[in-house]
Formats: C-alpha cells, sequence, structure tokens
C-alpha cells in the first residue's frame, strides 16, 4: 500500500525589521508582502552586463552630479526590502 503523507508547514511571517537583523545571504534575499524570497543566481554573462551598465549610467551621471549607479545595493522603502541588479540614485 502506497500512502502519501501531506505536511502543512506554516511559513513564518517576518517583520521588516526582523528580516534587516537577519545575516545577508548570496544570492540576496528581497523582503516583499512579509515574504523572503532569495533571488536566482545570475546566469551567462549577466554580471558583466550588470557592470557595464553602471558603468555607462556613471560615466554619464557621475561627471554631471545627477545621479550615481550602484550594482546589487540594498534599496528598503516601504516596508519592504529588495536588492535590484542595478540602483540608481539622483
Amino acid at each position: 500500500m502506497n500512502t502519501t503523507k501531506i505536511v502543512n508547514a506554516a511559513i513564518k511571517q517576518y517583520s521588516l525589521e526582523e528580516f534587516l537583523k537577519l545575516p545577508e545571504t548570496k544570492p540576496a534575499s528581497k523582503f516583499i508582502n512579509g515574504e523572503i524570497i532569495q533571488k536566482p543566481m545570475p546566469q551567462g554573462e549577466h554580471n558583466l552586463l550588470q557592470g557595464k551598465l553602471c558603468e555607462v549610467i556613471n560615466q554619464l551621471a557621475v561627471s554631471q552630479k545627477i545621479a550615481y549607479a550602484f550594482p546589487e545595493l540594498r534599496c528598503t522603502f516601504a516596508r519592504e526590502s529588495i536588492v535590484p541588479d542595478v540602483a540608481v540614485f539622483r
């Protein structure tokens, strides 16, 4: 006789404050709607393109003192915390 057990595990809901106290993960995790979601590992030329995009933005924007581009920078706002591939700040 083949029986299958279904286990219902409660998913822990975190507060933003609890999430921010946790150690960073690699790849980074994001916090959206009370859930922690780990970003997928970059594939192929992802890091090369990410670095080139930051370089191009910074060449144009920094010299004019209008913005800065950063790769993988944690951004926390509106009760969420994400790590976009490229963040541009003015």
